[in-house]
């Protein structure tokens, strides 16, 4: 059987199990195998130049620790995947993107002990998200997502479509209803001397943006007519909206990159912001 395999950093912080639980789910779900990756160095202090071997050791010892730790959390969420455990000399976003050249997805806690769990915090975060040829999971906020609906944002640009892809079949995996969210800003009412009138009326243009979204909405319904899909047009910054949503919601899906709206791009604002404010796991979808 032709399985999937989702690839989890670990390091052994309380959002790298988290995310180490999450994935297991995900994979059990998905009928996917997970890979447990841990990603080390012992080279402290220039140790590595004089031997370093007692150091190296305990590096290794420390690394298979934290990996069988993690992979009790995985059998104790879902028995019945089969997972694997890897250790690896060298850094965190290296050790990842090889790990996931023929994975379905990438998993990684919000924070960390300086490795797997604060990448998306920093620069090597943006660099996972914007470089990883998968899609990749920032596992955040509250501890049991519950019930709640899988949110997509949608611009109709392609990233967000493939978002949209993506959220019906996180959607179906889970039995959740399915909320496709396309958020913007309303003119400011003109005001002053030989200002120029508002350019569109509100109330049409909210019908226009319902009409787009229920024809990019279309073809998935019908594929996965089980996930009842609802469509939202919100006024508000994109970021603010999805990150709101986030309080109820059990996971966000969002593109790479969109037009400037409701995708954004990951090095951007809003997915920035969402992997920094959302309070339940985010989806990046590249």
């Amino acid at each position: 059987m032709n399985m999937t395999r989702i690839v989890v950093g670990v390091d052994g912080s309380d959002p790298s199990n988290a995310a180490t639980q999450w994935a297991a789910r995900e994979a059990q779900q998905t009928g996917a195998t997970l890979s447990l990756v841990h990603a080390f160095d012992w080279d402290y202090y220039g140790a590595r130049f004089d031997g370093g071997t007692v150091l190296r050791e305990w590096a290794e010892d420390k690394a298979n620790t934290t990996l069988a730790g993690a992979a009790a959390l995985a059998a104790a969420v879902a028995p019945t995947v089969i997972v694997s455990r890897k250790s690896v000399l060298g850094s965190p976003v290296p050790v990842l993107l090889d790990a996931a050249t023929d994975a379905s997805m990438i998993v990684v806690g919000n924070r960390g002990r300086g490795g797997f769990g604060s990448l998306l915090l920093g620069s090597a975060g943006q660099r996972l998200a914007t470089h990883a040829p998968v899609p990749v999971v920032v596992v955040r906020g509250r501890p049991d997502i519950g019930s709640g609906a899988v949110v997509v944002g949608v611009d109709g640009s392609p990233s967000s479509l493939d978002a949209l892809a993506a959220g019906f079949r996180e959607a179906a995996s889970r039995s959740a209803r399915l909320i496709a969210v396309r958020a913007y800003v309303p003119p400011t009412p003109p005001w002053g001397v030989n200002v120029e009138p508002v350019v569109y009326d509100v109330a049409e243009r909210d019908a226009e943006l319902h009409a787009e979204l229920d024809e990019q909405l279309g073809p998935w319904r019908e594929k996965f007519p089980d996930v009842a899909a609802e469509k939202l047009v919100a006024h508000g910054g994109v970021a603010g909206v999805l990150v709101g949503l986030s309080h109820t919601a059990q996971l966000v899906v969002v593109g790479t990159r969109g037009h400037g709206s409701v995708a954004g791009t990951v090095t951007g604002s809003v997915g920035l912001q969402l992997v920094h404010h959302a309070d339940c796991p985010v989806l990046i979808v590249r």
